[in-house]
């Protein structure tokens, strides 16, 4: 037999009118049943905690309602919750009726639909679960439900603009400067604000105020037009909210136009570039009313509140969904890791986050690799801080114009697992910070995640990047078309203080990085497949495939692009680089300077313009490079300063496939190996399957093996086409 009471004393409810009456019903029904129907030789067992409760929500729920119903009862006097946001309170009142603790796991269920939020999600160490007990938020059975941060925009009519037929939208809080946004997605696709030109790109003529003193650091206010790129727009009309998006180095700077010289031609800005302006530099104009001529495109006119859009051929404006961003971040977990107090023991899993609005941007970012501005950081669009042992498992994170996920400080213990991350404003996940003194975040997880097409909007963004963070696995994911880098771990420049240290990259899929395969770019330089910076003890980049890298040209590289496979960058030392396959980069393994780096077993392949290179040297022992088969065609072996005792090559093969001599630089093999390089190393063809197909396993009388090369571990990499 139930009994009620004995059940609510346990539960320890006291007095009940604290919580919805429907609330409490609902759940001692649930416990009824199960208790009707177990085996009762169980019942001592059981009778420590309860089976796992259940919340329900949907978009035609009623926050009022004990969401305990999976759907609305026929009077509609009860069913699922409204909002996420009503769940988490639901939670807290079960947690106040048992003296502030878990007696069962707790699952959230969200119905299929679009969920708008209208403010952000935000967890507390007071919404966590336990270890034994955890709560998770999860796509009721096969539904797609969509966590959205942002808005329908409605009740469209056609105009015509310069002769051209335009649809249009008017909003009112844009109007009144309360909302502005820079991104639009139409039938779940980004659609870009109108630019020029709307493919490709114009190139900087010259810059009036730099001279031979300017550092790369300093910035300007204008540069000058190349004549045949503006015949046609010298008498720009309403450029109140165009910009000017430049490229400079590995860095982008977004300038508010302030005044066109059309005698001069050359374009003022409201404020200046964050790094020096080049003649050649790459750039577009966007966000124009003028510049509305391509399907697709669209201009939100701050002034009118007005939203133009040119619709593409196959939609019809009373039948589609426009969503503009209104939020950002989507979801936040805060906890408090000084006091020791975390968000814990919650799992993320089958859910969508999407529609995020774009952090503020002044004039450009300071900071390579994660897109941030010095007053502004751009932070992800479900950001923790003081969170351990959280898992996101087969969530979509996408159409967001920040980061998708970070964990920033006193981030530990947490699993990104089998999550689709794409369509990205910057880039995929942080974790760590800038701080060389924090050592709060680390033995995080990555896993089996498909990271791509980041960089939309801010194109410096990264599929992954670790700052000062360690024993990070990030394994198994595959990463591509971002126009910056793929992967890039550590934040200490030199051989200062680093908190980088026993990360794992492995068996990572990484291709398409800076010129994207739609053939978009390259647009900057110096980025790479997988790159790392400063002092890394204990870091291992092993068994994955790195491949399509190109980058604009550097002058540190004499010209060469600079679009590397692998990236070891300023100080990065005590790193094991091992068992790769890197081809078709612009130069597939290049070494700024560091100290103890071990490079050994990897098949660096088809460098565009170099297979090494090679910055600074140094009087310590940098490198030692061991064998590792290195296969090329149409292009140079070496670049750079190889000269010094600090690199040291032993056991390698080298072939050179249309049979030319192979020059170590300027140095014939033998001259090199009278320097002491490459002792017991071949000059031989390795005898690959099929090298131009991307099948780099090697035959069975391989040279590779006299030099006790190991057959690389993963079928990724030994079957990766060039094609894929």
């Amino acid at each position: 037999m139930f009994n009620r009471r004995a059940f609510l004393t346990w539960l320890s409810l006291g007095s009940i009118a604290s919580i919805a009456p429907a609330i409490v019903n609902a759940i001692v029904a649930h416990a009824k049943r199960n208790s009707e129907s177990e085996d009762p030789s169980s019942h001592a067992a059981k009778s420590t905690s309860f089976q796992a409760i259940k919340f329900y929500v949907a978009v035609n729920g009623n926050d009022e309602w004990s969401g305990r119903l999976a759907d609305p009862n026929d009077a509609k006097t009860d069913g699922p919750f409204a909002t996420i946001a009503r769940s988490l309170d639901a939670i807290r009142q079960l947690k106040r009726q048992q003296n502030g603790s878990l007696k069962q796991s707790i699952e959230v269920l969200v119905r299929d639909g679009t969920h708008f939020l209208t403010k952000t999600l935000v967890f507390t160490p007071e919404d966590s679960g336990t270890k034994n007990f955890p709560i998770t938020y999860t796509a009721y059975e096969d539904e797609k439900p969509v966590i959205s941060g942002g808005r329908r925009i409605t009740d469209w009519t056609s105009t015509t603009v310069n002769g051209t037929k335009l649809w249009v939208a008017e909003i009112p809080e844009v109007r009144e400067g309360k909302w502005f946004f820079h991104q639009l997605w139409v039938n779940g696709e980004r659609r870009f604000r109108a630019r020029y030109p709307n493919e490709g790109y114009l190139s900087v003529a010259e810059v009036p105020d730099i001279t031979p003193q300017t550092t790369w650091r300093t910035g300007q206010r204008r540069f000058q037009f190349r004549d045949d790129d503006f015949n046609d727009l010298r008498s720009l009309g309403n450029i109140a909210d165009a910009q000017a998006v430049v490229m400079s180095r590995w860095l982008t700077s977004h300038l508010r136009i302030g005044r066109v010289d059309e005698r001069e031609g050359i374009f003022s800005f409201n404020q200046p570039s964050i790094t020096r302006i080049e003649p050649g530099d790459l750039y577009y104009l966007e966000n124009s009313l003028e510049f509305l001529d391509a399907p697709g495109e669209w201009y939100l006119e701050r002034q009118t509140g007005r939203l133009y859009y040119q619709p593409m051929s196959d939609e019809d404006m009373n039948e589609v969904e426009v969503i503009a961003p209104v939020l950002a971040p989507l979801v936040r977990l805060s906890g408090r890791p000084g006091e020791k107090k975390f968000v814990e023991y919650l799992n993320f899993r089958k859910l969508s986050f999407a529609h995020t609005q774009r952090a503020p941007i002044s004039n450009g970012y300071r900071v390579a690799g994660i897109g941030a501005p010095a007053e502004n950081p751009i932070l992800g669009d479900i950001i923790g801080r003081g969170v351990r042992f959280c898992n996101w498992q087969e969530c979509s994170i996408s159409h967001i114009g920040n980061y998708a996920i970070e964990l920033a400080n006193g981030c530990h213990n947490n699993r990104i697992d089998r999550c689709e991350i794409f369509d990205l404003g910057t880039g995929g996940i942080k974790i760590g910070s800038v701080d060389p003194s924090d050592s709060t975040t680390y033995g995080n997880e990555i896993v089996d995640c498909h990271i791509y097409d980041g960089g939309r909007i801010v194109h410096v963004g990264v599929g992954i990047w670790i700052g000062q963070s360690y024993n990070n696995n990030i394994t198994r994911n595959h990463i591509h078309d971002f126009y910056y880098t793929g992967i890039s771990v550590g934040w200490t420049f030199g051989y200062k203080q680093s908190q980088a240290k026993g990360n794992i990259v492995a068996f990572n899929n990484v291709h398409h990085i800076g010129q994207l395969s739609n053939g978009d770019g390259p647009i900057l330089n110096e980025l790479a497949g997988i790159y790392t910076l400063g002092p890394q003890p204990g870091t291992v980049i092993r068994s994955n495939t790195v491949r399509q890298i190109a980058a604009r040209p550097s002058e540190a590289l004499k010209g060469a692009g600079s679009g590397m496979g692998i990236f070891l960058d300023e100080g990065t030392s005590n790193i094991v680089v091992e068992n790769n396959l890197v081809y078709q980069a612009d130069i597939s393994f290049h070494l700024h300077f560091g100290r103890q780096n071990i490079v050994r077993n990897n098949i660096f392949a088809f460098g565009k313009e170099y297979q090494f290179s090679r910055i600074r040297e140094e009087p310590h022992l940098s490198a030692i490079l061991t064998r590792n088969i290195i296969y090329w065609s149409d292009a140079q072996l070496l670049i750079g300063k190889w000269g010094t005792p600090g690199v040291k090559f032993e056991q390698n093969l080298y072939w050179q496939v249309d049979d030319g001599e192979i020059l170590f630089g300027d140095l014939s093999w033998d001259e090199w190996k009278a320097k002491g390089m490459d002792n017991n190393s071949l000059v031989a063809d390795p005898l690959f399957v099929d090298a131009e197909e991307g099948n780099f396993r090697l035959e069975s009388d391989s040279p590779a093996f006299q030099l006790e090369f190991q057959p690389l571990a993963t079928d990724q990499a030994l079957k990766s086409s060039a094609k894929d």
